[in-house]
């Protein structure tokens, strides 16, 4: 797993800004690159490729890119809205990390500020006729950069915010979560002997208010060795806690450390997907659930949903296919494993509730489940019964049509009987 820096890295390379920012020195970068080169640049050049030109061509650039970046951003705005009012504001944040909409406006700045740049320098001299060729020269590239953009952006506009392609996202990001955790099942530490173990030690509290995003275990592996200790945690990331929740337990601990410790744990106040496969999983069940309320009502959605649901739990099974070794320094770090029951209570606790007094979505529900029972695992087998259970007396209350209720019936001795 990655260190607390690392993840502090990939978080903030994340950011809309970031791109744009690397992408606005580069621009400037570029446009001076001519001042460099000119010296090389044979003198009848200039009239031969009609370098003269450059003038007007930056001044189109740097009005057109202008007006693009702000229409883009209109557009960007929208998309949000429609995220969050169509589909769930849980799943924002994805929106924003979208890196053809990050490289879309980051190509229209840096262009933009090339083109400036360019019409400042030239306005002042500094090229001369040898600089206005090379510059001549990166506009043409500059140009080709942005209609292969515009052809992108044109394409990616169809889908951006679109309940479909937000659904993708979630479920890709709920995909990599828990493949990440099916890798590192322990977060790169042991896997923790027992609900007791090591209560008697003594206990680190947190003292924040919020979700934990991230745990940095190579920190607490170097604390665990520094102190010849057992250090054993009692949430996982995606746990909310206050001042009164125990992060971990700890055999001999001086105060000094208590810091320490608690620095390996990053607090915020609203859950990610990247540490938190159990996120993923109820973000696409708020999807579905949103899609069942009465001023949306389109079963069809909550019916794509479940399918979504029933390829990321069927990834469960590629844990036998692991044996994760602690990392090194981090074997005396003992972290509580995923449970899947929990997933199983994420995913079809809200479904079978709201999907209580639909027909079609029960169906697909009970059909779905049975499909996860038939997997060979005896935890599977176990949660699907226990859901299906569930959500048929659920059913059995919502539905008035006797014959429904046998339907639904039907299905779920098909899921006990697998058993």
């Amino acid at each position: 797993m990655i260190a607390r820096w690392q993840w502090v890295l990939k978080r903030i390379s994340k950011r809309l800004w970031f791109r744009t920012g690397l992408f606005s020195v580069l621009g400037v970068a570029t446009a001076l690159l001519a001042l460099a080169v000119k010296p090389y640049i044979p003198d009848d050049l200039s009239a031969r490729v009609g370098a003269d030109a450059v003038d007007n061509i930056l001044g189109i650039i740097a009005s057109s890119m202008l007006a693009a970046t702000t229409f883009s951003l209109n557009i960007m705005v929208s998309a949000y809205g429609s995220a969050t009012t169509n589909v769930t504001p849980r799943a924002t944040p994805l929106l924003v990390e979208d890196t053809t909409t990050q490289n879309v406006l980051a190509t229209f700045i840096g262009s933009f500020l090339f083109s400036l740049v360019g019409i400042i320098a030239l306005s002042t001299g500094l090229y001369g006729r040898n600089g206005r060729v090379v510059l001549f020269a990166v506009t043409i590239a500059v140009i080709v950069l942005i209609v292969y953009t515009l052809l992108r952006w044109i394409d990616h506009l169809a889908r951006l915010g679109r309940l479909g392609e937000t659904s993708d996202r979630v479920e890709a990001a709920a995909i990599a979560a828990l493949d990440q955790r099916l890798k590192h099942p322990y977060l790169g530490g042991s896997p923790f002997p027992g609900d007791e173990f090591l209560t008697s030690g003594r206990a680190v509290y947190s003292n924040s208010i919020g979700y934990i995003e991230h745990i940095d275990i190579k920190a607490l592996g170097e604390i665990s060795q520094a102190l010849s200790t057992a250090i054993a945690l009692r949430v996982l990331p995606g746990s909310f806690v206050d001042e009164h929740t125990v992060l971990t337990h700890v055999e001999r601990l001086d105060g000094g450390d208590v810091e320490s410790i608690r620095a390996a744990f990053t607090v915020g106040v609203r859950r990610s997907f990247d540490q938190d496969p159990r996120f993923g999983i109820s973000v696409l069940s708020e999807i579905a659930s949103r899609a069942l309320s009465p001023a949306i009502n389109d079963p069809g959605t909550a019916i794509d949903v479940i399918g979504r649901g029933v390829r990321i739990l069927s990834r469960w099974d590629r844990r036998s296919e692991l044996n994760e070794e602690p990392l090194q320094g981090c074997d005396q770090v003992f972290v509580p494993g995923l449970s899947l029951a929990d997933l199983f209570d994420d995913f079809f606790g809200p479904l079978s509730r709201d999907a209580a007094s639909m027909l079609e979505v029960g169906i697909r529900l009970q059909k779905s489940l049975a499909l996860l029972a038939r997997n060979g695992d005896t935890s599977f087998e176990l949660a699907a019964v226990r859901h299906a259970a569930l959500a048929l007396k659920r059913a059995e209350i919502a539905l008035d049509l006797e014959e429904d209720k046998i339907q639904l019936r039907r299905l779920a001795l098909k899921v006990r009987a697998v058993e």
